[in-house]
């Protein structure tokens, strides 16, 4: 098990990753000597509930599949059931599932009786390697992508690869968009271990995965340490490819999977850093090569989107959109990118209206 601490001013915890079992006395301390409500869905619930069952409440809060639980009716319904089962002011609150469990029960821990404790058990590769990690909750609402949402770091994050096992291709290919990322926003040599170890990790390979999601985590331990409200800028990188990313996912519906929405997003922010003369072009044909070949879609057109006009307006009303303008994430080269305010909206309409 490799223990990696994120510590800033608000948070200090660990993020455990390796096998669950070796986790469990971290887990029953955190429980101290009682059971502990756990927030999943049915699926995940059926295959993992079991395993921590000497830790949690019998009857779990189960939420819907997939980016469908981080709504209003799902957020209410969790607080009312944790009203309901008696949860004290303090107790944690496991969520065991994906990104989007981890989500709305983050989001329901920092409201209930004004703030819960949340122990993150995640059980995808997108939220091991990224979303579990830094203490951001949400849901949807209003069309827009995690629009109502709170800071609220966890108590504990325990990864187990093993849960990875279980998922399909698409799911797990969808969070390898999030592991290339790391490599794009600052760390051109971990992209190269990415052309060379993707297939390998997606096959089934424990080892590497392993090897992403501590990589990953500790670069995400850094970002957030250095900026943990995502107000100076720096935790901004971690959005790479999530300006048009978030559009594409407010334009496509639940359709499509939030990486599988990132991977085309991480292109086009590529492809138009290109076109402002930022970013050498054979740059971009790399990182839309690699993508391709581990199976995720790079243009709109691979799901099934016919145009880019309504991406733009998916984007302004996106919640990174400020006052003074468009903020995006973009890319000097391979593995250096940088925080872009006040967007030429002209450039980008005209990108964008090129595409399909």
């Amino acid at each position: 098990m490799t223990a990696i601490r994120v510590a800033h001013p608000g948070a200090d915890y660990d993020v455990l990753v390796g096998a669950l079992g070796d986790s469990l006395p971290r887990l029953e301390a955190v429980a101290e000597g009682g059971h502990l409500p756990v927030i999943s869905d049915q699926r995940v619930f059926g295959l993992y509930g079991a395993r921590l069952a000497g830790i949690t409440l019998p009857d779990p809060i189960l939420v819907p599949e997939g980016e469908a639980a981080k709504d209003w009716p799902t957020l209410a319904n969790i607080l009312e059931q944790l009203a309901e089962r008696g949860i004290k002011r303090g107790t944690p609150i496991i969520a065991l599932g994906g990104g989007s469990v981890g989500d709305v029960a983050g989001l329901a821990a920092s409201l209930f009786k004004r703030g819960c404790p949340i122990v993150h058990v995640p059980t995808t590769l997108l939220a091991q390697a990224d979303s579990a990690i830094g203490g951001k909750t949400a849901i949807d609402a209003a069309g827009q992508k995690n629009l109502v949402g709170t800071f609220h770091h966890p108590q504990l994050v325990v990864a187990d690869p093993a849960f990875l096992d279980t998922l399909d291709g698409r799911q797990l290919r969808s969070g390898y968009a999030e592991v290339v990322k790391y490599g794009l926003i600052d760390d051109p040599d971990f992209f190269a271990w990415c052309e060379a170890n993707g297939d390998g990790l997606l096959a089934g390979d424990g080892d590497l995965r392993r090897a992403a999601i501590t990589h990953c985590v500790r670069a995400k331990a850094r970002f957030v340490a250095a900026d943990p409200d995502d107000t100076s800028g720096t935790r901004a990188l971690l959005n790479f490819g999530h300006s048009f990313g978030h559009a594409i996912e407010a334009v496509a519906g639940h359709r499509v999977l939030h990486g599988e929405a990132v991977a085309v997003g991480m292109a086009l922010a590529c492809d138009f850093s290109v076109g402002l003369g930022l970013c050498p072009a054979a740059d971009a044909d790399r990182v839309r090569a690699h993508l391709q070949a581990v199976g995720l879609p790079t243009r709109l057109g691979d799901l099934g989107l016919k145009e880019g006009a309504a991406i733009l307006t998916a984007m302004l009303a996106d919640k990174k959109a400020q006052a003074s303008g468009l903020t995006l994430i973009l890319a000097r080269r391979l593995g250096e990118a940088f925080v872009a305010r006040n967007a030429d909206l002209r450039r980008l309409s005209a990108f964008l209206d090129r595409l399909r």
